[in-house]
């Protein structure tokens, strides 16, 4: 080998020993930026999945937190329908009460709804006959002047007074409903203790 092929071989393995501490020079570099970048979507990636687990949670209360209300609402709902029910029996018992035992209340309730003593009292038509009874016994015990009148209404049980224009509903309707108002706590208490 000549000088010149002695350089050149020279010159051509400096050539590679550059070329291949430059490119382990870039390897590394790339594994560097590779580990740095994989450690950074790994980081991402462990805040994403925290904030997707802490989201998760989030609405995964506000969904329990949702279907107690409605749980509740329901089981309100049914409790009231127990109430209602009770009052709607109240009512039935009421109107089918024996006979004697019917006319002795509506004559108290004359007694005591009447203001001036000179009322009409209006009935159903199926408790016209009782109710006739019932006038007159309190007329008696009271010295009131009540008349039945000749109009009937639709009225489950009671009776309403008329006196000219104005009228004082005593049916057993409004008076449950009345009774409903105050006592519906207190029902409810005694169903659902």
């Amino acid at each position: 080998m000549n000088g010149i092929e002695r350089i050149k071989a020279r010159i051509e393995a400096d050539a590679r020993l550059e070329n291949d501490r430059i490119l382990a020079d870039a390897e590394a570099k790339a594994a560097e930026i590779a580990a740095a970048y994989k450690a950074q979507a790994d980081t991402e990636a462990a805040e994403l999945a925290a904030k997707g687990e802490k989201l998760a949670a989030e609405r995964e209360e506000r969904l329990v937190s949702a279907a107690q209300m409605e749980a509740r609402k329901v089981q309100l709902a049914a409790k009231q329908a127990q109430v209602e029910k009770v009052y709607a029996l109240a009512l039935e018992k009421l109107c089918a009460m024996p006979a004697e035992q019917y006319l002795d209340i509506l004559a108290e309730l004359l007694e005591k709804a009447s203001a001036t003593g000179k009322e009409e009292v209006i009935f159903s038509e199926k408790d016209r006959d009782v109710g006739k009874a019932a006038i007159e016994k309190a007329n008696q015990r009271s010295g009131k002047q009540l008349k039945l009148a000749e109009e009937t209404q639709k009225i489950s049980g009671g009776f309403i007074l008329k006196d000219k224009n104005v009228e004082v509903n005593c049916t057993f309707e409004t008076l449950v409903r009345l009774q409903k108002a105050d006592t519906a706590g207190t029902v409810a208490k005694m169903l659902f203790a």
